[in-house]
């Protein structure tokens, strides 16, 4: 069975299904056999995968209370999304259109997201290098070497372009070691580089799909306290782009998605068999896998980590939306500086 409830946000994986609203609760059907009943008032957003059909009752309901419906294909990319009218104070987003056309605030915003990307990386790199010995171990820290050069530069630079180079140099130094995390002796787990549209073995289908996951999350966290999700500072704009959502997703793909997909492919939970090549090469899940992947996205996001801000302990998964309000604040003007999360 591929479809389930987790914390609040129904997936739905299963393909040819009908989702429909039924007094107060969602009904998931397939050849007019209920699969499934889940109250709307526990959810906060639904998500749906491939071709599945949703009733235009369910689609008005969702809009009506502010629940996200997101549709995603098979191979997880994003293709249209349903909320509710834009929300927050129009004085907000209008700061933030402010900031993206300042190029001393545009870039001391990105500047802030890329350092935190950066920290986290090399985090990642050097956790992993500590569990390993001879070349393999040095492979990872010559590369969080690298990431640390960049580190370096990021406060002496002011040019956007510049910082998206350290970050597009950090990137490539981060996954040319990035296959030394894998410990498995499995071939369809070999790992030579970064590939997206499509991706082309399973590794780069499992962060695909991670990180088209971790952006929806940041754009729900960003729209949660009214900024606009598509006016970032360090991702170009283009139209129909969440460019703010991709600058606050950078902080954490290292340690919510990276670090979860070495784990699933360490622990053997995802195995070859999970994976198909399309025409054309195209690696695609299964609906299984996605289903076990699912369930361990949302246990990682469980995990309860220190954030400063609050100083106590909150779960991973709340921390973008923590971000978003310090983000919120510094497009105010309440705090100088944009503090990124940092991994522990």
């Amino acid at each position: 069975m591929s479809t389930h409830e987790l914390l609040n946000t129904l997936y739905v994986t299963l393909p040819d299904v009908y989702l429909r609203l039924d007094n107060d609760t969602v009904r998931v059907e397939r050849e007019q056999e209920t699969l499934l009943r889940v109250p709307l008032h526990h959810l906060q957003g639904i998500v749906v995968f491939g071709h599945t059909l949703v009733s235009p009752g369910l689609i008005h309901r969702c809009a009506e209370d502010g629940r996200m419906l997101t549709w995603l294909d098979r191979f997880g990319r994003f293709k249209a999304r349903v909320g509710a009218p834009v929300s927050g104070n129009v004085l907000l987003r209008m700061a933030q259109f402010e900031a993206h056309r300042d190029p001393v605030r545009c870039a001391m915003l990105a500047r802030s997201f890329v350092a935190g990307k950066l920290q986290n990386a090399r985090s990642n790199l050097l956790r992993s290098a500590r569990d390993l010995e001879g070349e393999s171990s040095k492979r990872l820290r010559d590369a969080a070497k690298r990431i640390a050069t960049g580190i370096e530069r990021l406060p002496h630079e002011d040019k956007i372009d510049t910082l998206r180079g350290i970050e597009g140099a950090a990137a490539n130094a981060y996954f040319d070691a990035f296959s030394e995390m894998i410990r498995t002796d499995d071939p369809a787990f070999v790992f030579e580089k970064r590939t997206r549209r499509p991706p082309l073995d399973p590794i780069n289908a499992l962060l695909s799909f991670l990180y088209t996951l971790l952006v929806e999350d940041c754009r729900t966290a960003l729209e949660s306290v009214g900024l606009d999700p598509q006016v970032g500072f360090l991702h170009v704009l283009r139209p129909g782009r969440p460019a703010l959502a991709l600058d606050l997703s950078e902080e954490f793909r290292a340690i919510l998605a990276d670090r979860l997909a070495v784990t699933l492919i360490n622990r053997r939970q995802l195995t070859a068999d999970d994976f198909t090549v399309q025409p054309g090469g195209a690696v695609l899940m299964s609906d299984d896998a996605r289903k076990r992947l699912l369930t361990a996205y949302q246990e990682r996001k469980q995990v309860e980590v220190e954030h400063p801000a609050v100083r106590s302990k909150v779960p991973l998964g709340l921390i973008p939306h923590l971000q978003a309000r310090l983000l919120a604040r510094t497009v105010r003007g309440e705090l100088e500086v944009y503090p990124p999360y940092l991994h522990r």
